[in-house]
């Protein structure tokens, strides 16, 4: 894959909503394909509905990133910085991989690049905006 682009801050949208569900149960976790791989989440993980999207997120991931604004009801609180992908590719995550194409945001939870994941530019652009 070439250089990465240059990644830009965005903010979460304040309007913006999850329905989420800590995984609290005497469980190993369990496996589930998305983004075109193999996802495997552990007890503690977090079970994120966001408008359909069905997911798993980090248990450490989900307390530093998201507010509960009601019961079961998150909406992202910190900073992302993405850029958009100029040909297809896949990055990895903590619960697996992840593959994007060309035109898809690969989106940093640090401005250092780690604890990345990608996703479509509709959907990224809908939940973040620019921080300019």
């Amino acid at each position: 894959m070439s250089a990465q682009p240059e990644r830009k801050r965005y903010l979460p949208r304040p309007d913006r909503y999850v329905v989420a569900v800590p995984l609290r149960l005497d469980t190993p976790g369990f496996g589930y394909r998305k983004w075109g791989a193999e996802q495997y989440c552990k007890a503690g993980d977090w079970l994120v509905d966001d408008e359909g999207d069905i997911h798993t997120v980090d248990s450490e991931v989900f307390a530093a990133t998201y507010r509960e604004v009601g019961r079961g009801l998150y909406s992202k609180s910190t900073p992302v910085w993405a850029y958009l992908a100029r040909e297809p590719g896949s990055i990895r995550t903590k619960e697996g991989r992840t593959h994007f194409r060309e035109g898809d945001y690969v989106v940093c939870n640090n401005a250092d690049g780690t604890d990345a994941y990608a996703m479509g530019a509709a959907k990224f652009e809908d939940i973040y905006a620019p921080d300019d």
